[in-house]
């Protein structure tokens, strides 16, 4: 490819900070690069937060740099205080590498590992050996209190209690630039731009050390119009594991976004060429539903697979249109006279029998489109016969046949 990866981040949206636009952009555009960007597991999934580094990561990795996804085995069991209030809880070394066996999985939908095109490294493997004397004496050193205390990632949790175990995250993560540089000729990292002061201090550590030329770069981060977070929902966050938010639920979030937003995320998390998203973008009213149902499949696509993305959305059309002929079929068999209840309860359609009862005495269960009143009613053989749909709340919608 001619064109320069730099550029094409920037007109996307992506570029937040950098530590030498001009300089990063000609070595980007000259050479193939090795960069990195740190991922700490601090849960079993990763999340629409780390959306726009994964992208990010696979348009670097299109134009022949080579990605090293960094796993905090090490860094995690300390807590990055970037962007919290509260301190992070300390997890068991098991629960760390769990998580990171399963942020592997996810991320190979966005980057190729193969033949070393991308690699997977855990910090763990070399902080965990450092000793607390060499920290002091090979890094601490190049460390000003001063200036660490002015790092907004510090600021924020100052007025609750700073602890001296987060204190020590900007070295441990600067030191994982120099060790990355020294074995990997790793010369960039990347990061959200809640990450800036971090990276700040592994740029500056290493060419201290070393005296090689190494640079930094942020990318936004995923936020709505109003500044608030993107990929909060009333359940928590948007989880990129289908047991956690199912394929269906992750497409209707991203096709409910405000119209305000849709430019970013086509932007920012598809790779629909630029001419396609302004267009998309600059449809007006009614029209810009074509929009988010784009961003919505290509959105879902990515994460959970093309199969996942057309079922989705099929549902979702059949939502609103309330047409329900192309829903997954249930097969149940021959069910005459068995509660409605029971049935929906065997086939995890409800949570619970008793949460079933609950939705029925609200007016929350539909059968064909009649609302069903009676907690204990019964499915007939007419039913049984000609298949029935159920409608669960508003947006769930199961069909059942024989």
């Amino acid at each position: 490819m001619s064109e320069n990866v730099f550029d094409v981040l920037k007109e996307r949206g992506f570029l937040a900070q950098c530590t030498n636009e001009d300089e990063v952009r000609e070595m980007l555009g000259n050479k193939k690069v090795t960069f990195y960007i740190g991922f700490d597991p601090t849960a079993d999934s990763l999340h629409a937060g780390h959306f726009i580094a994964l992208m990010a990561m696979s348009w670097m990795q299109k134009f022949g740099h080579r990605p090293i996804c960094l796993v905090g085995g090490g860094t995690g069991t300390v807590g990055d205080p970037s962007g919290r209030s509260d301190l992070r809880k300390v997890m068991t070394d098991e629960t760390i590498e769990h998580n990171c066996n399963c942020f592997k999985k996810q991320m190979e939908r966005f980057i190729d590992f193969s033949d070393g095109k991308a690699l997977m490294v855990n910090n763990g493997d070399w902080l965990r050996k450092l000793g607390y004397i060499d920290l002091l004496r090979e890094v601490g050193a190049h460390f000003t209190v001063n200036r660490m205390l002015a790092a907004e990632c510090y600021k924020q949790r100052w007025e609750k209690g700073l602890t001296f175990i987060e204190f020590n995250y900007m070295v441990m993560q600067a030191y994982d630039f120099y060790k990355l540089n020294a074995d990997y000729d790793c010369i960039l990292e990347m990061g959200g731009d809640d990450q800036w002061s971090n990276i700040i201090a592994g740029v500056e550590l290493t060419r201290r050390k070393t005296g090689n030329a190494v640079y930094g770069l942020t990318n936004k981060l995923l936020l709505k119009s109003d500044g608030s977070k993107m990929g909060k929902t009333a359940g928590g966050a948007l989880w990129l594991d289908s047991e956690k938010v199912s394929p269906f639920d992750f497409y209707q979030y991203w096709r409910n976004v405000d119209d305000a937003d849709v430019k970013t995320c086509l932007s920012l998390l598809t790779f629909l060429p630029i001419g396609e998203v302004n267009r998309l973008s600059s449809l007006k009213e009614e029209k810009i539903n074509e929009a988010k149902e784009i961003l919505a499949y290509e959105v879902t696509k990515l994460v959970h697979g093309q199969d996942a993305a057309e079922e989705s959305r099929i549902k979702a059309k059949s939502l609103f249109s309330g047409s329900t002929q192309d829903l997954e079929a249930i097969h149940i068999g021959d069910v005459a006279g068995k509660k409605l209840i029971d049935i929906l309860a065997e086939n995890n359609a409800i949570e619970s029998k008793s949460k079933g009862r609950q939705l029925i005495k609200q007016g929350g269960i539909s059968i064909d489109d009649e609302k069903i009143s009676d907690q204990d009613y019964s499915i007939g053989e007419n039913e049984i016969e000609h298949g029935f749909t159920v409608k669960i709340g508003k947006k769930k919608f199961f069909k059942f046949i024989k």
